[in-house]
């Protein structure tokens, strides 16, 4: 099966940054392609 996408992602990986946001001291930035969907997880500390 072929199925052709929008090309869209974050294909140098993802990483968090110094920037405050959201009450946090770090946050990222992740580009969805449309219709994407993201579940993320925290690690276990």
């Amino acid at each position: 099966a072929y199925y052709a996408g929008s090309n869209v992602g974050n294909g140098q990986g993802v990483y968090a940054e110094q920037s405050e946001s959201h009450g946090r001291p770090y946050s990222f930035e992740v580009t969805l392609p449309p219709l994407g969907v993201i579940i993320l997880k925290p690690r276990p500390s």
